[in-house]
């Protein structure tokens, strides 16, 4: 029986309420996606405002000095940036290698499946553990474990300035591995998924021209996976960046200046966590001051992220 036209233009037709719901999600997407950038010019502009005072009062050189002495009015956070900068790159030195290493370990066929997928369980289960506990953690048997062998990386590197402190207690060191542990999951899980989405005829193929297993994983995965896996690591560092309970445990707390690794210092994160409660007048400003630089050098890493991911994903 043929079917009249009238007849397929009608069931061709969308309902009204059918419109209006897609109508509705629509504006409901650039809502929810509006709202999420509106909240962050509101909270630049707001630390941005409070921080004016003191970038009146002190200038480029609150970046560039490292007094802090609240009673005179003098504050500098040279000692916070350089902490931040480099806990964070150094726990990602360490972190990265750990990280891809397992993340390939438990994707590719070295050990059976069921014992890859429990050791992928347990990597996961770090993420889950609060901050609060690995900063007790570090400070009750971390610390004290690693405290023979900095003193003897004291005593034989002392002359490089890197290890010209004697440690004593909390310190950069401690802070850096317990980043370690807290990053270690991120870059594992998200490297984990980007080598599974590898296409498996790859693979094949890589193994098809007589490629031996770790030269497939080596020249043909990892960059087939790099964009995924280097998008990781920068969160992990945007992590590493803004941690600060367990960080403002173990770390010293100092604002002396120090090139030691082994000596204590001091993170933005660490130092807003300290002080701001109890900070009036041109202190909280300059807190606020300090905040506006971390919130910056958070911009700058997932800024630098999306564009070595876009050339990456390009060239693989």
């Amino acid at each position: 029986m043929p079917i009249d036209p009238n007849d397929l233009y009608r069931l061709r037709r969308r309902p009204p309420s059918e419109k209006q719901l897609d109508t509705g999600f629509h504006w409901l997407t650039v809502l929810t996606a509006s709202t999420v950038a509106i909240v962050l010019v509101l909270i630049l502009a707001i630390v941005f405002h409070g921080s004016l005072e003191s970038m009146g009062l002190y200038g480029w050189r609150f970046l560039v000095t490292s007094n802090w002495n609240p009673v005179d009015d003098e504050y500098g956070a040279l000692t916070a940036i350089y902490g931040t900068m480099v806990t964070s790159l150094v726990s990602l030195l360490i972190a990265v290698p750990l990280g891809v290493g397992t993340a390939i370990f438990i994707t590719e066929r070295f050990i059976p499946r069921p014992l890859r997928e429990m050791i992928g369980l347990m990597v996961e289960l770090l993420a889950a553990i609060p901050s609060v506990v690995l900063g007790l953690w570090a400070i009750f048997v971390l610390e004290p474990a690693l405290r023979p062998f900095l003193t003897w990386l004291h005593f034989t590197f002392k002359d490089i300035p890197l290890f010209s402190t004697q440690p004593l207690g909390p310190g950069m060191t401690p802070a850096i591995l317990v980043l370690v542990v807290m990053i270690l999951p991120i870059i594992t899980a998200i490297s984990r998924d980007s080598l599974n989405q590898v296409p498996i005829r790859l693979r094949q193929a890589a193994y098809g021209v007589g490629s031996t297993q770790w030269s497939a994983i080596l020249h043909v995965i990892l960059p087939a996976s790099i964009s995924g896996i280097v998008g990781g690591v920068m969160l992990a560092l945007g992590r590493a960046m803004g941690e600060t309970m367990a960080v403002t445990m173990i770390i010293g707390n100092s604002n002396n200046f120090s090139w030691s690794l082994l000596a204590p210092g001091n993170t933005i994160a660490a130092m807003l966590a300290n002080q701001f409660g109890e900070a009036d007048g041109s202190q909280v400003s300059s807190l606020m001051y300090a905040a506006f630089v971390l919130i910056l050098l958070t911009l700058v890493v997932n800024i630098l992220a999306q564009l070595i991911v876009k050339r990456l994903s390009l060239k693989y």
